[in-house]
C-alpha cells in the first residue's frame, strides 16, 4: 500500500431509507478495498474507513455524491495500512448509541437544539473571555481522557456512551447548570446529541467543540488548551498531534507514566486498559 489514509466524519440528515445506503456504502467500499467502521440509521451516517490514499478519495467522491452527504466534514489521518481486521457496515437505530433514538429531533441542518458549535479559535476566545467559569465536558469513554484530556476537564465516570443519559437523568452535573459547558468528543459526532440532551435537561450555556479533538488538533498541536494523546477506534489506538505531547496516563498495573492503551484479557472477555510497554509483555509472555 503507497499511502495509507483513514478518514473520519459523519452526517446528520434524514435517510428514508437506511438499509439503501447501507448497500450503497458496503459496495463502494468493496469496490475500493477498503476496511473500517460504518453505521447508518434514520438520522444519518457515521464512518471510519481507511485504505491507500487514491481508494479512500474515490470512497470521498462517491460519498459526497449524494446529496445529503456533499457538505460531510471529512477529517484525514495518517494510516499504517492495517488499521482495521475488516469492512464492517451496519443499520442501527442511532448513528451513536446514547439510547435516545427516540428524542433525537432532526431538521436539513442536523441535530434540533443542540450546543453552540465553537471553532478552535472560538473556543480560546470564550476561555479568554470567562475565564475559569468555563468548563470543558469529556463526551467520551473515561479510559480514552485517561491518556488525553482538556486542561482540568470534567470527565464521567462513563464506560459506554450509553452511561451519558442514565448520568444526565441522576443529577450528577446539576452542579454544571447556570455555567458555560463545552461538550468535546473525538470527532464531535458524540456532541452533536450530548449537548442536545444536556439542553433539553435544563443545561442553559451549552457550547460543542466543532469539529472534535482532531480539528482542534490540526490547529492548535500541543500548544494550546489540550494534554497528552488522542484514542482512536483502530489498530493505532492513538495519536499524538506532535512530538512534544504531554504522556497524561499511568499505567494500570505499575503506574508508569505512558500513553498506551491495550487489549486487558480478564475473566469476562477483553477490556481496554493504559499499559506500559513492559506491562503488556508480561500479559503475552
Amino acid at each position: 500500500m503507497a499511502t495509507p489514509k483513514i478518514v473520519l466524519f459523519y452526517v446528520f440528515a434524514p435517510l428514508p431509507d437506511p438499509e439503501a445506503i447501507r448497500l450503497w456504502q458496503q459496495s463502494v467500499c468493496e469496490a475500493s478495498g477498503l476496511r473500517g467502521r460504518i453505521i447508518v440509521s434514520s438520522h444519518g451516517i457515521n464512518a471510519t474507513v481507511g485504505g491507500d490514499i487514491r481508494d479512500v478519495k474515490r470512497y470521498v467522491r462517491a460519498t459526497r455524491s449524494y446529496p445529503a452527504f456533499k457538505d460531510a466534514d471529512i477529517k484525514w489521518s495518517d494510516g499504517t495500512g492495517d488499521d482495521f481486521p475488516r469492512l464492517s457496515v451496519k443499520v442501527r437505530p442511532e448513528i451513536v448509541t446514547f439510547g435516545a433514538a427516540e428524542e433525537l429531533r432532526l431538521d436539513d441542518h442536523g441535530v434540533v437544539g443542540t450546543g453552540v458549535r465553537l471553532a478552535p479559535e472560538q473556543l480560546h476566545e470564550l476561555v479568554d473571555r470567562r475565564g475559569d467559569e468555563v468548563v470543558f465536558l469529556d463526551g467520551r469513554n473515561k479510559i480514552e481522557a485517561q491518556i488525553g484530556r482538556f486542561r482540568d476537564a470534567v470527565v464521567p465516570d462513563v464506560t459506554t456512551t450509553r452511561d451519558f443519559l442514565p448520568l444526565l437523568e441522576s443529577g450528577a452535573l446539576d452542579h454544571l447548570k447556570g455555567r458555560p459547558v463545552v461538550t468535546y468528543c473525538t470527532g464531535g459526532v458524540r456532541c452533536e446529541v450530548l449537548s442536545a440532551l444536556m439542553k433539553a435537561r435544563g443545561f442553559d450555556e451549552v457550547y460543542q467543540l466543532d469539529g472534535g479533538i482532531v480539528r482542534y488538533g490540526e490547529q492548535y498541536g500541543d500548544s494550546g488548551l489540550w494534554e497528552g494523546s488522542l484514542y482512536v477506534f483502530d489498530k493505532r489506538m492513538r495519536i499524538d498531534f506532535s512530538p512534544e505531547a504531554a504522556v497524561i496516563g499511568k499505567c494500570l498495573r505499575c503506574g508508569t507514566p505512558t500513553s498506551d492503551v491495550a487489549n486487558l484479557p480478564d475473566g469476562d472477555g477483553r477490556d481496554l486498559a493504559v499499559l506500559c510497554a513492559d506491562c503488556r509483555g508480561e500479559q503475552t509472555a
